[in-house]
């Protein structure tokens, strides 16, 4: 999917902070649908990592807490301008997601 994943690093300061906007439904698996009262199958990112030049600066375990198209916004220090930021997820169903940016001077 091209538009699974959109992306921001923008240095402020000394800082970099990272917006990354995925596109999920993020499926419980608690939830019935209301035509046929079947449980609707788990469908959730539950491994989401996030580098820097390559070096691992954020790597998280989901569950099904986490909403629909999740935004997650952290900040980063030690990165310049140029830098590449990039993030992998992995849903339950194996189905993997990636995406990367640069950092940009504000």
């Amino acid at each position: 999917m091209a538009d699974e994943m959109k992306m921001r690093a923008t240095m402020q300061g000394d800082v970099t902070d990272v917006k990354v906007l995925m596109t999920h439904i993020m499926e419980t698996g608690l939830r019935k649908d209301p035509k046929t009262e079947k449980f609707i199958p788990a469908h959730f990112v539950n491994h989401f990592v996030a580098t820097l030049n390559g070096k691992t600066v954020v790597d998280a375990q989901w569950g099904i807490a986490v909403a629909k198209n999740p935004f997650i916004n952290f900040r980063i220090k030690g990165a310049k301008p140029g830098d590449k930021v990039a993030i992998s997820a992995v849903d339950n169903l194996g189905t993997q997601y990636t995406g990367e940016t640069t950092v940009a001077a504000k």
